[in-house]
């Protein structure tokens, strides 16, 4: 059972983010210091768990072959710099499906918490859109924001009010690391 645990979404957060999807391998683009921030949360003693939506698959855009040889793909890049990423959950529904896995719904994070047998109350989810702070909240999580993605327009400025009142911001993810191993002060909101 995991004592440290961070949740982290994929694309605009760990990679690139796509408005045609990330459909392939050589399509996937790690952000700058991203696989390098999620081995110092290994090396700092913490698991780290992907939740993410990848509805390319119920829209027909890719199949769960190409989605496996992605993550494959990312997990080697990350493994070349020393870091891992314990276990992949994702939702491959289309929008109008009306699962409960898709976020903003807290369904995978839910399934997150049930895997490891541990409540969600105070473990980070970091993400870069509306809808993963709304999961966050919804699964009693940390919501954590870096601005590396669709919402990368809201730095230096305050959140929407549509955001979670306890959205932390952060410019990247390794940003949110130096935070949350103290090494760095929060980004105001």
């Amino acid at each position: 059972m995991p004592h440290k645990l961070v949740i982290l979404d994929r694309d605009g957060t760990i990679n690139r983010a796509s408005d045609e999807f990330v459909k392939s391998p050589e399509e996937w683009y790690p952000l700058p210091g991203a696989l390098e921030a999620i081995g110092r949360l290994n090396h700092a003693g913490f698991h780290v768990v992907l939740a993410t939506n990848q509805s390319g698959i119920g829209r027909g855009l890719f199949d769960m072959a190409a989605l496996n040889a992605v993550h494959a793909h990312m997990l080697k890049s990350l493994a070349a710099l020393g870091g891992r990423i314990d276990a992949i959950f994702y939702c491959p529904h289309a929008p109008d499906e009306g699962c409960t896995c898709r976020k903003p719904a807290p369904g995978l994070l839910q399934q997150i918490a049930e895997r490891y047998g541990v409540p969600l109350t105070g473990v980070p989810y970091v993400g870069d859109s509306l809808r993963d702070m709304q999961a966050a909240q919804a699964a009693a999580c940390n919501p954590h924001l870096v601005l590396t993605g669709r919402h990368a327009n809201l730095a230096g400025q305050p959140l929407p009010l549509e955001f979670p009142a306890a959205t932390q911001v952060h410019a990247d993810l390794s940003a949110f690391v130096d935070r949350l191993l103290g090494a760095a002060p929060a980004a105001p909101a």
